[in-house]
């Protein structure tokens, strides 16, 4: 088998070529390693064994489709390169829309010439349901909850771009789709909640409980905006890798289809409460300040992954606790890492 990431420096990418080399996959990493800790996570794989890293950037579309002629027997594509940031995306909305949209064209038309017979799968996100205001959230002491959706949000809700990252993003994950029915492509989209775990060099920005996990035990101040009642559901990365293993292992009958990706109603934390809980493992107050609203933030998402559950005979096994405590463990193994 041969597995070709894109973004494979990334903390998820990272953990999927890691994953697969582990598996005795081939692996091929496309990565620009514009990322700070991309050349670290490099490192770190190359402990673990072998593999292919081609310097080179999504948004480049003769680069991309001279890497996928290369590895035109690739078995399995997964796209896990983009911009990753609603913030970023309203500094420098271009370079967002190129980085998602445009690269994410590149992917599809570099493997629709070179290996139509490779699954693959794309990385999307919750937020292209936008803020979803419509659904009636209950405000509790700690957190939001919804007024009735109890099962989260199922993939036949509408979309909503909002943001520019959404936009980019939300293009990206149609594009993906469409390209099984016109060209009969073996693609499925994640469309993703909060995926945390090791290898996660959090920032205020993007990867927010890996962020206030970092920032807990390094002593640094941790700013909320809005109330910090704002829930997630939250996925362990290992989780997600087994999920991508259960999309390719059943292609044949997932092809085409869109799939809430995250913890589900059982595994979701508000801002609030995650803070609670470091406290409880460090013993101590964390330094917290509050600021505005950001553009586009969710009070509440939750993932009604039973469609998931369903068509790959997967579910999170990862509880939010453990995993926390996970990711909290790796964090004081590499303290010194942080800058």
């Amino acid at each position: 088998m041969k597995t070709l990431i894109t973004g494979g420096a990334g903390f998820i990418g990272s953990n999927a070529a890691a994953h697969y080399i582990r598996k005795g996959s081939a692996v091929v990493i496309l990565d620009n390693l514009a990322k700070v800790r991309s050349r670290t996570n490099l490192e770190w794989l190359r402990q673990i064994g072998s593999f292919t890293h081609i310097q080179a950037d999504i948004r480049d579309g003769d680069a991309v489709d001279a890497a996928m002629q290369e590895h035109a027997d690739a078995d399995l594509v997964l796209h896990l390169a983009g911009q990753v940031a609603v913030t970023a995306s309203l500094v420098n909305p271009r370079h967002d829309f190129e980085a998602n949209a445009l690269g994410t064209f590149n992917i599809l038309e570099a493997v629709r010439k070179n290996a139509p017979q490779a699954t693959l799968i794309y990385s999307s996100t919750n937020k292209v349901y936008g803020g979803m205001g419509d659904i009636p959230v209950i405000e509790m002491p700690e957190r939001y909850s919804y007024d009735g959706a109890v099962s989260g949000i199922a993939e036949t809700r509408g979309l909503d771009f909002h943001s520019p990252y959404g936009c980019s993003k939300g293009a990206a994950d149609q594009y993906v789709r469409d390209y099984h029915r016109i060209f009969g492509l073996k693609t499925v989209v994640f469309r993703q909640s909060c995926i945390y775990g090791p290898r996660q060099f959090g920032v205020e920005d993007q990867g927010w409980v890996a962020w206030f996990t970092i920032a807990a035990q390094l002593g640094r101040q941790i700013t909320i905006y809005g109330d910090g009642k704002q829930v997630r559901d939250i996925l362990f990365v290992d989780d997600l890798l087994e999920a991508f293993d259960s999309a390719h292992d059943r292609i044949d009958r997932v092809a085409g289809r869109v799939y809430n990706m995250g913890g589900g109603p059982e595994n979701t934390i508000s801002l609030c409460e995650l803070v609670t809980n470091l406290e409880a493992r460090l013993g101590r107050r964390i330094d917290v300040q509050s600021s505005d609203w950001r553009a586009g933030d969710q009070r509440i998402y939750v993932s009604d992954t039973r469609r998931a559950v369903a068509d790959l005979a997967w579910q999170p096994t990862v509880s939010a606790n453990a995993g926390i405590q996970r990711l909290f463990d790796w964090v004081a193994e590499h303290a010194g890492e942080f800058h």
